[in-house]
């Protein structure tokens, strides 16, 4: 029987063309890469609404080595997307063998991305894979050159599509004929097309060539304040979030609570100065109940231990902390 591995992020698209081709009597099985900057999750409740079984492929390391200095760029943000796919399409091609599959299938549509989905960007992505003659795009297969896979009448041509541009209109009307209920937004998945990601992960990566992913995973709370070459102070948005960083923090950091008040928790992340603990204080005043307060008390310490320093500050203003807003 015939068999294709299906490159499936857990957008709509993708999850379209996988199922485009299994209506065609072909095995179908999603791969999903996970990363420091994107995971499975999605991914993992499309292919059960289309019933396809997923494999999900890890290679976060090779993965962040080229974000940090990728062959063709960045897209608008610190998203390196054409040499992305092409590491995604190689990835999925050394796993033919070993799945006994013939060919990959992708969710792209021609011109819906102006940089990395227009003809060019296309067929970079197709020669640099490795695999240029087992890649088929199903949902713009007809605007494309016919493949080795239509051409040898492995896959009918003749059900792929011709959508087109930026519109998602024939994907929306698709999904609905096909029951696709559940969808995330187009813009979802990616850390590194966020603007304000992109900015903490390129000031990291100007202090820091080799951080750990304890470091990479910081980076999606909070506020990020850049204080000096070697400390950056975070401060948490919500209570529930103050939770979910606790996992990424280690007996490394200092934290910091206003005393007497409820507000954020506020954590110095590397060599902090006496000038910087002082620094953090304000912002812990700042972004507490009491800041409008002429002064307050601030208690301190190493995460997971006693918080037995204190130290009385007048609480931060924007126009004093705001430089710092990474």
């Amino acid at each position: 029987m015939t068999k294709a591995l299906a490159m499936m992020s857990g957008g709509l698209d993708s999850t379209l063309a996988a199922k485009l081709i299994k209506d065609q009597g072909i095995d179908v099985l999603g791969l999903c890469f996970k990363s420091y900057f994107f995971g499975p999750k999605n991914a993992v409740r499309m292919a059960k609404q289309i019933d396809v079984p997923l494999k999900v492929v890890d290679f976060s390391k090779e993965h962040f080595e080229m974000v940090k200095n990728p062959k063709h760029g960045y897209g608008k943000n610190i998203n390196p997307c054409i040499d992305c796919h092409a590491m995604m399409m190689r990835y999925a091609g050394n796993l033919l063998k070993e799945y006994d599959a013939q060919f990959i299938i992708t969710g792209e549509v021609l011109n819906q991305r102006p940089m990395s989905q227009n003809k060019s960007s296309l067929d970079v992505v197709r020669k640099e894979s490795g695999f240029s003659d087992k890649i088929l795009r199903p949902l713009c297969a007809k605007n494309l050159k016919p493949t080795e896979m239509e051409l040898n009448g492995m896959v009918n041509r003749e059900k792929l599509l011709d959508i087109y541009g930026r519109s998602r209109k024939a994907q929306m009307e698709l999904a609905d004929r096909w029951g696709v209920k559940d969808y995330p937004s187009p813009a979802g998945g990616c850390k590194l097309t966020e603007p304000n990601y992109a900015k903490r992960l390129r000031d990291l990566l100007r202090y820091n060539e080799m951080p750990n992913e304890n470091e990479l995973e910081l980076l999606k709370f909070g506020r990020h304040f850049r204080i000096s070459e070697n400390a950056k102070i975070i401060s948490t948005r919500t209570h529930d979030e103050a939770d979910e960083i606790n996992e990424f923090l280690t007996e490394n950091e200092l934290i910091f609570f206003a005393d007497d008040f409820n507000g954020s928790m506020i954590i110095i992340y590397g060599k902090p100065t006496e000038t910087d603990i002082e620094l953090a204080a304000k912002i812990t005043g700042r972004y507490c109940k009491g800041k409008d307060e002429d002064s307050i008390n601030v208690k301190y310490g190493f995460f997971k231990h006693e918080l037995d320093n204190h130290i009385e500050i007048k609480p931060g203003v924007d126009e004093e902390i705001c430089k710092y807003i990474i």
